[in-house]
């Protein structure tokens, strides 16, 4: 059997909202990798990658996918055991709602696509035949 549809809708609904305040131990991190098993190598915006793994909430539940952004607990330097330097305990899906909050770091800008004018695009044209070069 499946998670009951109220679990799923809760940890969907608690991730669509950012929290008012960060704590100390809270970062926002962006997801440079999936390594398996619910862990994930993310970029804090001090540019330090971090190995962070997903709550148990969220996992079978959200996917979380590369260049995406999430919340991580880091845990204090005492208390780490092992690779894992955190845990994700939120997952943006909302970034518009998110990039309104005062902590969403200037290390992360808004991603814009831009089209390099220079280049000639080759969609819908056929690819050159080795027939014109015979002549």
């Amino acid at each position: 059997m499946g998670r009951p549809k109220r679990d799923i809708r809760a940890a969907a609904e608690e991730s669509t909202t950012p929290p008012d305040q960060l704590t100390d131990t809270q970062s926002l991190a962006k997801v440079i990798k999936a390594e398996g098993n619910s862990l994930y190598t993310c970029s804090l915006p001090n540019q330090r990658t971090v190995l962070v793994e997903l709550a148990p909430r969220f996992r079978s539940t959200i996917w979380i996918k590369r260049g995406g952004y999430v919340l991580v607990e880091l845990t204090p330097p005492k208390e780490l055991k092992g690779k894992v330097e955190g845990e994700i305990v939120n997952v943006v899906r909302d970034e518009k709602e998110w990039r309104k909050q005062s902590y969403w770091p200037k290390e992360f800008p808004r991603s814009i696509f831009e089209d390099d004018e220079d280049e000639e695009s080759t969609v819908g044209r056929m690819p050159p035949s080795d027939s014109e070069d015979e002549d």
